[in-house]
């Protein structure tokens, strides 16, 4: 099987829109655009979509016509310049641009230039955040194609997870499946790499158990918050200072660790009021954005708060991350003074 058959294999199993398909398609036919913006969450798919298309428009032995620039400190000027330099020997040279932030505030000067790119000249862009109404992003929709790479839904991810472990030869059931899933989340490079793991682990085996996803697969940052939460809910200010030095001793950023705790609070206000509500469990998944295996645990944790504490909880947060970044508070006090106000007896 070819790389591209292999390629197409690979998008098979995902749910992929018409954007992503007239991608495969300019590689078949080789009817490649000069412009291509690859933008959004799910960064293991944008990655293999740069991938295959700088197999489609460069040689890997010419390094003279094939550039790759990354983050915020790219100057457009560069860009240019190199796009008006004629290619060494070949037909065309490739620019791959990586988080420039330009589609986030875009630069005057690359915005006119791009109505002038020349033939010889393909540029790639891949960026996590976008602004759809700037001049840029309107800019190459017009002349090329800005496609957006969204987090695959759970059944997907299921379909894809169980063809990768059968190209392994391994077996796995549903209720292991989402065990593993409950570990990973639905981040498709996370997923990828604790597949790895399981494969190696398993190695003697065809079938996967939950006991070795228990024994392989962590992800402490996400299960210690939860964990947090919970002690949280517990007045258990004791364990929820520990998990939090726990965090910190796994090189967690005292911020990210806020974040992702105020956004714990706002996954449960949601579902407590849609389970209020009486909607299913497949509803609230899509709405509050968790895997819908998840949902039971999350409303159970849910129900540990009244609606006053998680929405002051929220609130809260939110101040907190606003006191950090204004400087009016430290980082490490402001979440120290949130765990002991909220696990207070």
């Amino acid at each position: 099987m070819t790389g591209f058959q292999n390629f197409l294999s690979f998008l098979s199993l995902l749910v992929y829109n018409d954007l992503m398909k007239t991608i495969a398609e300019d590689i078949r036919t080789q009817q490649m655009k000069h412009i291509y913006l690859l933008y959004g969450e799910e960064t293991y798919l944008i990655r293999q979509y740069r991938d295959r298309l700088k197999a489609a428009l460069s040689d890997p032995e010419d390094t003279m016509n094939t550039s790759f620039f990354s983050g915020k400190e790219i100057e457009p000027k560069q860009l240019i310049d190199l796009a008006e330099t004629m290619p060494f020997f070949a037909d065309h040279r490739s620019i791959f641009i990586d988080q420039s932030g330009f589609f986030k505030k875009a630069p005057e000067e690359l915005v006119e230039y791009l109505d002038e790119i020349p033939e010889t000249v393909y540029f790639v862009f891949c960026e996590s955040e976008v602004d759809r109404r700037g001049k840029l992003f309107k800019q190459v929709k017009k002349l090329g194609r800005a496609v957006e790479f969204s987090r695959q839904k759970e059944d997907v991810l299921m379909r894809w997870i169980l063809g990768k472990l059968q190209r392994e030869h391994k077996k796995i059931t549903r209720p292991v499946m989402e065990l593993f899933l409950s570990k990973t989340g639905n981040d498709m490079e996370l997923i990828d790499r604790e597949l790895e793991k399981l494969v190696c682990y398993t190695l003697d085996r065809d079938v996967i158990t939950a006991e070795d996803v228990e024994a392989v697969c962590v992800n402490p940052v996400l299960n210690k918050i939860f964990e947090m939460v919970d002690a949280i809910a517990g007045k258990q200010q004791k364990r929820a200072l520990e998990l939090y030095n726990d965090l910190l001793m796994l090189k967690e950023p005292p911020m990210r660790i806020l974040v992702l705790m105020t956004r714990q609070f706002q996954i449960l206000m949601q579902l407590k009021e849609l389970a209020e509500k009486g909607f299913d469990y497949k509803y609230m998944a899509g709405k509050a954005g968790v895997p819908e295996f998840a949902v039971r645990k999350y409303i159970g944790q849910a129900r540990k708060f009244s609606t006053h504490q998680i929405q002051a909880a929220v609130r809260d947060g939110v101040q907190a991350e606003e006191d950090i970044k204004s400087g009016r508070m430290a980082d490490r006090l402001a979440i120290e003074l949130f765990l002991v106000q909220y696990s207070a007896t």
